[in-house]
């Protein structure tokens, strides 16, 4: 991911410790500092033989469908851990940080959605859903266009709020500018309908632009009391992790990280770049998993009010992390990306990881 210069001033905050001697955080709080789950054993492969994976569904039926980014394929996982038939996306046009994204499924299994990179921006589809001895898709339809595309910052991460709406996450494109206007879908959350429809209580009239301010945002998920949260990649100085409301502006290109400056809302939780590059978000029984991709980690994040304790684990194991999501009974499963062409590349395909959490899984 290329990190052009800022050129707009940002306020400068203390340096968050690195997370293997920890130390005060931005919040005041030490990372570690609060108890919680931990790891029970090492990793276990689920799949392996993937391409740049980027997002995942687990299904009523024990399958699970995982996009890849570059081949713009939908994988099918079965219960048995063998692959059925690939869903193949069309009209999809990967490049840099571009390609096939994020994916869900509505909670009655009727249409599955992505977002995708097409010829002229990023948009969402969805496309019906069948079940015969294995999923297979109709013919897709767009419920949202328009989002620019660039070589990077295209966002990409969708998902089913409690609500019932659909979340859209899209970055700037490269250019900052779009993140403040709101003539732009660009550096915002989106909300709309299951069809595509603007729910009549977003924010902004007329509008599926349901928060701004945002540089690329990969990463959301919803607590136990439906508050959304996101995480975001910065520039070249601090990533972040926000508590998000309707309307509210993060502040991007103004400001980036905690700058206590009016007007904007300030993360949560920052890090310098080099240790998160955070993309999927997952939350379950009260910890917050985010995928790291640069850090080459997952920060597992612990809430009271509005202060945050981050503890940072398996550091450098598995490469490159792309997506974290909630496992059988449980568990933590990861998405590696060490063949998106970033980084450090290791050998070998990317792999779905599984952890069991004591505290959460019994035995």
């Amino acid at each position: 991911m290329t990190r052009h210069p800022l050129l707009i001033g940002i306020a400068v905050v203390a340096l968050l410790a690195g997370c293997t001697a920890p130390g005060p955080g931005p919040n005041g709080l030490a990372p570690g500092d609060a108890e919680g789950v931990q790891p029970a054993g090492d990793a276990e492969v689920i799949a392996s033989d993937l391409t740049t994976p980027w997002s995942l569904v687990r299904m009523s039926d024990g399958s699970t469908l995982i996009s890849e980014r570059d081949t713009a394929l939908v994988r099918q996982l079965q219960p048995d851990g063998e692959y059925g038939d690939d869903l193949v996306i069309d009209d999809v046009v990967p490049g840099g940080e571009g390609g096939l994204l994020g994916i869900a499924v509505d909670p009655e299994e009727q249409f599955l959605y992505y977002y995708a990179t097409a010829a002229d921006d990023n948009r969402v589809l969805r496309a019906e859903l069948s079940n015969d001895d294995g999923w297979s898709i109709g013919e897709p339809e767009v419920i949202l266009e328009g989002m620019a595309k660039a070589g990077n910052h295209n966002g990409g991460r969708i998902a089913f709020g409690p609500d019932g709406m659909l979340y859209i996450t899209a970055g700037d494109a490269g250019d900052p500018d779009r993140a403040q206007s709101l003539d732009s879908l660009g550096g915002k959350i989106l909300r709309v309908e299951p069809d595509g429809a603007i729910p009549t209580d977003n924010p902004f009239e007329g509008s599926p632009v349901y928060s701004l301010g945002h540089r690329n945002p990969q990463g959301i998920a919803w607590d136990d009391e439906g508050q959304l949260f996101a995480a975001e990649f910065g520039q070249n100085t601090w990533d972040e992790f926000n508590r998000i409301d309707a309307g509210s502006n993060y502040g991007w290109p103004i400001v980036e990280g905690i700058g206590e400056v009016e007007g904007f809302v300030d993360p949560l939780y920052q890090w310098p770049t080099s240790q998160a590059s955070p993309s999927g978000l997952l939350y379950t029984q009260g910890t917050f998993f985010l995928a790291a991709l640069r850090g080459e980690r997952v920060w597992v994040l612990y809430l009271d009010g509005d202060r945050v304790s981050a503890v940072s684990w398996f550091e450098g194991e598995h490469g490159r992390i792309r997506h974290a999501a909630e496992g059988p009974d449980g568990s933590l499963w990861l998405l590696t990306s060490n063949t998106d062409g970033n980084g450090d590349q290791r050998e070998g395909a990317d792999q779905l990881l599984q952890y069991r959490l004591n505290e959460l899984v019994e035995g």
